[in-house]
């Protein structure tokens, strides 16, 4: 929910902080107060352009920033994260206009004015007279159709066939793109198979050789030098070995006087143990060692064919084998090319079929989900005052004679339709308000209060499903007023169990409803106009409720039946189901 909205030096805004309610928020004042003002302030954070003449005059740069509760949804934290933003437990969106630029922050980093867009549309539907509709764009009738009759696991199942698809598509453009290469370097995949495999080098042969070749190269020294070892330690007449047992018997003798000898002792027999075993190692060397000048030609041999192939091939011998393997895989698909088409043709057809199938099935439970919501708008609309409404959803599907979709057709060729990410079906809502009239787009619809209501109902009754929680109607009640005003004052009130409401309005039937009422006055200081906005207290929104009754005048009987409909309100919300 929006938290707080602060306002700095924007147009007749000196400096202003709204702290919002988590329910209906209601917002009154004469009109030019600043009403507008404020809608145009919150419209900076929401991505609008930036108009350097909403200035405050005499001020440097004027400042809106928008304080959010509850924001770190998963899509916006992977929005956030993608731009390097740290999420906070309050999402924090600022906005500065300066003279020829603006700057945007999200929790106090640098932003574009895109990202905040981005960010802000997953929190906020601002409905305006003419902009900031999302049900007037038709690329979110679909997403609203499929949240309202939760179809989000069938989207689901679809989208995995739709990625496999794709998947084989690429795979199938990339070998038919590699076809005539494979079949111009067969010859050349054969020629260096054959060269690689004659000489057949293994993994890690080339160090098992080396190391080999480096003792038969100094076989006579390590002869000679294991020959010398041995007789150091074991055979000469004052050998290593012999001169450790005598300092250990003359250590047993000091022991058995006093046993701080012991320790010396034990060392002095591992002593005696590791010599003998070092010893008898270096016999054992000595007597392996050969003098085997045709190995060391062979190995020699060996390690340049080794080396000719990695000069070749790569530079080492794992690039050699990797390069054998890859050039293996190619030369098999340049042999069976047409059996690799073959298989993968049938891949693609099999998971075109599923993909048809998920297609089918999605579109076939959204017209089921769309019979209900044709329905209860048109309920809703006769609620909000618009009897003779009638509302429609319309599907199309784009035939595509290379598309995804494939129907099959009795007797006669199988009809194809291109395939989105969400299915094949394109969703558009369409309505007539007045009898006699044909339905026409939402998106044409032209008069801003039946925009208004037209977008109350779809959102009351598309409330539960509707991912965005805070939800913004500017002046909602044009060319209303009596029982269909209090009709809308109803659904706005209980819209707001799902969605924080921000609503202008200048009806008194609407502002009763409030759970918060804000007044919103032009005042003058030192001279100057600004604009501030205050919450009201029970007694002052009684006054002004009144006040939109009765006009500037407030009378005893208008201050009475705007306290009666307060509390009519008030029975209302304690009757289960009202």
């Amino acid at each position: 929910m929006l938290r707080t909205l602060y306002i700095r030096d924007y147009a007749l805004i000196e400096e202003l902080e709204v702290e919002f309610g988590s329910g209906l928020n209601i917002l009154t004042g004469e009109t030019g107060a600043g009403k507008s003002i404020l809608i145009g302030a919150l419209k900076m954070i929401l991505g609008e352009r930036a108009d350097t003449e909403m200035i405050r005059s005499g001020a440097r740069k004027a400042v809106v920033e928008g304080v959010f509760d509850e924001a770190d949804t998963p899509r916006i934290r992977a929005l956030l994260e993608a731009n390097a933003i740290d999420p906070m437990p309050q999402l924090i969106v600022r906005r500065e206009i300066l003279s020829g630029q603006s700057r945007a922050f999200i929790n106090d980093t640098p932003a574009t004015v895109q990202l905040l867009r981005e960010v802000a549309a997953q929190l906020i539907d601002l409905h305006g007279q003419h902009e900031h509709q999302s049900l007037l764009r038709t690329e979110t009738h679909l997403e609203l159709l499929d949240n309202f009759g939760s179809l989000g696991g069938l989207r689901d199942t679809y989208r995995r066939h739709y990625e496999e698809v794709a998947r084989l598509i690429r795979e199938r453009e990339a070998l038919m793109a590699r076809r005539r290469e494979l079949q111009e370097q067969k010859e050349r995949y054969a020629f260096e198979i054959e060269e690689i495999d004659r000489v057949n080098p293994q993994e890690g042969e080339e160090e098992a050789l080396e190391a080999e070749l480096r003792i038969l190269e100094n076989a006579e020294q390590l002869y000679e030098a294991t020959a010398r070892l041995y007789e150091l330690l074991y055979e000469s007449e004052n050998a290593v070995h012999d001169q450790l047992v005598l300092a250990r018997n003359e250590l047993q003798d000091l022991a058995r006087i006093d046993r701080n000898f012991e320790e010396a002792l034990q060392e002095i027999r591992s002593a005696q143990i590791s010599v003998a075993e070092i010893a008898k190692f270096l016999q054992d060397y000595n007597a392996r060692i050969e003098f085997n000048p045709e190995r060391l030609e062979e190995i020699r041999a060996r390690l340049v064919e080794l080396e000719l192939l990695k000069r070749k091939y790569g530079g080492t011998l794992e690039a050699v084998l990797a390069h054998r393997a890859e050039i293996g895989r190619r030369y098999e698909l340049a042999v069976d090319f047409e059996g690799a088409l073959e298989r993968l043709d049938r891949q693609l057809a099999e998971a075109m079929q599923a993909l048809s199938t998920a297609a089918q099935r999605l579109s076939a439970k959204r017209r089921e989900v769309a019979e209900r919501i044709e329905q209860a708008i048109v309920s809703e609309l006769a609620v909000l005052g618009m009897p003779d409404s009638r509302f429609e959803v319309r599907f199309t599907h784009r035939p595509d004679p290379e598309g995804w979709i494939v129907i099959p057709v009795p007797g006669r060729e199988p009809e194809r339709y291109a395939a989105f990410t969400t299915g094949m079906d394109q969703v558009e809502f369409y309505i007539t308000t007045n009898p006699g009239e044909p339905l026409r787009p939402l998106a044409r619809v032209a008069s801003g209060g039946e925009v208004s209501r037209i977008m109350l109902a779809l959102k009351t009754i598309l409330a539960k499903s509707d991912r965005l929680p805070i939800l913004v109607f500017d002046e909602i009640d044009t060319g209303i007023s009596g029982a269909i005003a209090h009709r809308v004052g109803e659904r706005l009130h209980d819209l707001a169990s799902y969605h924080q409401i921000i609503a202008i309005t200048h009806l008194p039937q609407i502002a009763a409803f409030g759970d918060v009422h804000f007044l919103v006055e032009k005042v003058v200081e030192d001279g100057r106009a600004k604009t501030r906005i205050r919450r009201l207290s029970d007694e002052e929104r009684a006054r002004q409720v009144a006040a939109l009754m009765s006009g500037a005048e407030v009378t005893e009987a208008a201050l009475e039946s705007a306290r009666e409909l307060i509390r009519q309100v008030a029975a209302r919300e304690k009757v289960p189901g009202a």
